[in-house]
């Protein structure tokens, strides 16, 4: 590596851990190699006449490339794991249906499979954790979140969780991604409006109003 890109990395290596810093149970000397190789890539690419600053361009790049790594590097061990859950709440719910009329909820299914409850959900979705739908934004004064949009009063029945994967296939592509980032990729608003070139109100006002939609849908 060449001294100008050595002394890229040393300039920004506080940015790199900051991205890093979002995933502790990861190896954070890997994740800030993999991170660095986002910041060349960032480098390469930046254009001053863009009139962003650099850390602004270099940190969906950085970001991109952790995810990457982190996606790829845990993807085997828990896709089997999870996927074998999976097929085991599936033949439990069978069971539980026939005798209660009813599916069972979350809490139910942690109970009976001794697992915590966001081992159940992942294992509904056998996608992407869900951590992030308790998160609230603020508009007009009031909190909403994602589980606010789910008509059940605990906002962890299965079948509210299968008819949210649902609805969310009905929004259009601009409100997927908005929900992919905040939701699932846990951006912050800040970091979307960076991403997309909007500012951070625009990004709480069109996240607001998917969620309303949601809520149509829903209920």
């Amino acid at each position: 590596m060449n001294e100008e890109l050595t002394n890229l990395i040393v300039d920004n290596q506080k940015l790199i851990y900051s991205v890093c810093s979002r995933y502790p149970y990861e190896n954070q000397e890997d994740l800030f190699q993999v991170g660095a190789i986002g910041l060349i890539k960032a480098y390469k690419n930046f254009n001053q006449d863009m009139g962003a600053k650099f850390t602004t361009y270099a940190f969906p790049y950085i970001l991109g490339e952790v995810r990457k790594y982190t996606r790829e590097n845990r993807s085997v061990k828990i896709s089997r794991e999870i996927l074998k859950l999976s097929m085991e709440i599936e033949r439990y719910q069978l069971l539980f249906y026939q005798e209660m009329e009813r599916p069972a909820t979350v809490t139910e299914l942690s109970f009976h499979f001794q697992r915590p409850e966001q081992d159940i959900i992942q294992a509904i979705y056998s996608k992407n954790s869900v951590q992030s739908m308790d998160e609230p934004i603020v508009q007009d004064g009031k909190e909403m979140a994602l589980h606010d949009v789910i008509p059940s009063k605990q906002g962890r029945e299965i079948e509210s969780l299968l008819d949210l994967r649902n609805a969310l296939t009905n929004l259009t592509e601009e409100e997927q991604q908005l929900i992919q980032y905040r939701y699932y990729n846990d951006l912050s608003q800040t970091e979307i409006a960076s991403m997309l070139d909007m500012s951070q109100v625009q990004v709480s006002r069109k996240e607001h109003k998917v969620l309303k939609k949601l809520n149509h849908m829903l209920n």
